[in-house]
C-alpha cells in the first residue's frame, strides 16, 4: 500500500561515544532516500531535522548516564513530533542519529497504540540501564527505557510508562549482549533471534516467526533498524561494529518479507556514521533497505 509518510531527522551523537553519527540524517538524504520513496509512489512530507545541542567539549554530565539532560530534551521533542505525525494518521519515518533516539520515537508512536509490537534489528540488545551499562552511553539503553527500565527522566517521556511490553518485542541479529541484558532476556522471556538462529534457521523462517510474534494481539508494529545489525563488511559506517552480522542480501530479504506482510506503522533507521564510512556506503545501504521495505522489487 502507498503510504502518507512524514520524515524526521535527528542529528544526535550524544547517546554514544564516537563522533559523526550526528551527520547520519544528512548522509541518508544525500543517498536519495526521499526520491527513492517517492518513485515507489509514497507521499512524502520531509519535516527536516530537529535542532540538537552542540557540545563540542564533550564533557559528560553523568558518569553512568552520559548527557542525560540533553538526551532527555531531544527525545521529548522527538516524541512530540512523532506523536503529532501519528495524530495526522501518517507514517513516521525517523533518520538517526544514534540509537538513543528510539526512546523518543517509541514514546511518540506508542502514545497512539494500546499494544505496540516492536522489531529491533540490531547487533545489540540495547537493554542496559545506568546500573548495568559498561559505558554509560544511552544508545545502549533505548529498548530498556521503552520497557520501563532505567532512569525516570528517560522512562517517563510524554508522562507515561512503560511504552511497550517485553512479550511484544523481537530482537533480530543479536551477537553482542552484556551480562545484565542476558539476565533480563532470560527473566522476561523476550523473543531473540541471535546470529545462531539466523544461520541455523535461515532469514525466511526467522522473519516469519518474528512477524507472527509481533502481530499476536498488537495494534501496530514499529521497526527500529540499527545499521550495525548488518555485518561491518556491508555497513562499515557505524560506531559499534560487530563482525559476523547479517548480510546485505539477508537484510534485503528481511525487508522484502516485511513489505509483503504490510504490518509496519512506523520505522526508524539509525547509527549511520559518515566519518567511519567508505564513500557513504552505509547510508546507501540504509536507503536500499528502505526501498525493499517500502515495496521495491527486482522484477
Amino acid at each position: 500500500m502507498k503510504k502518507n509518510m512524514s520524515i524526521v531527522g535527528v542529528p544526535m551523537d550524544l547517546g554514544q561515544g564516537r563522533r559523526g553519527v550526528d551527520m547520519g540524517p544528512s548522509a541518508i538524504r544525500y543517498a536519495n532516500a526521499i526520491k527513492r520513496l517517492e518513485r515507489l509512489g509514497h507521499h512524502i512530507n520531509d519535516l527536516g531535522d530537529l535542532n540538537i545541542p552542540r557540545l563540542e567539549k564533550r564533557i559528560p554530565n553523568e558518569q553512568n548516564l552520559k548527557f542525560l539532560e540533553e538526551v532527555v530534551a531531544v527525545n521529548e521533542e522527538l516524541a512530540k513530533k512523532v506523536s503529532a505525525i501519528m495524530a495526522e494518521d501518517r507514517f513516521p519515518l525517523v533518520f538517526g542519529g544514534d540509537h538513543s533516539i528510539a526512546i523518543g520515537t517509541l514514546a511518540g508512536v506508542a502514545k497512539h497504540k494500546q499494544n505496540l509490537g516492536v522489531i529491533w534489528y540490531d547487533a545489540h540488545g540495547d537493554l542496559n540501564t545506568g546500573d548495568t551499562s559498561p559505558s554509560g552511553n544511552i544508545h545502549g539503553m533505548p529498548l530498556a527505557v521503552s520497557l520501563g527500565n532505567g532512569h525516570e527522566k528517560l522512562t517517563n517521556i510524554l508522562d507515561y510508562n512503560p511504552k511497550i511490553k517485553p512479550e511484544n518485542v523481537v530482537i533480530i541479529g543479536a551477537r553482542e549482549l552484556d551480562a545484565g541484558e542476558k539476565e533480563y532476556i532470560r527473566e522476561s522471556g523476550m523473543k531473540v533471534f541471535t546470529m545462531h538462529e539466523i544461520d541455523r534457521l535461515g532469514m525466511t523462517h526467522v522473519m516469519e516467526e518474528a512477524i507472527a510474534h509481533v502481530t499476536d494481539g498488537t495494534d501496530g508494529v514499529h521497526l527500529s533498524l540499527d545499521l550495525d545489525g548488518l555485518d561491518p563488511s556491508d555497513a562499515p559506517g557505524v560506531g559499534t561494529p560487530v563482525i559476523g552480522g547479517i548480510s546485505y542480501r539477508e537484510s534485503h530479504l528481511a525487508m522484502e518479507i516485511l513489505a509483503e506482510a504490510d504490518i509496519l506503522t512506523s520505522a526508524e533507521f539509525v547509527e549511520v556514521n559518515p566519518i567511519l564510512d567508505e564513500r557513504n556506503k552505509t547510508a546507501n545501504v540504509a536507503v536500499a533497505l528502505m526501498g525493499s521495505l517500502f515495496g521495491e522489487k527486482l522484477l
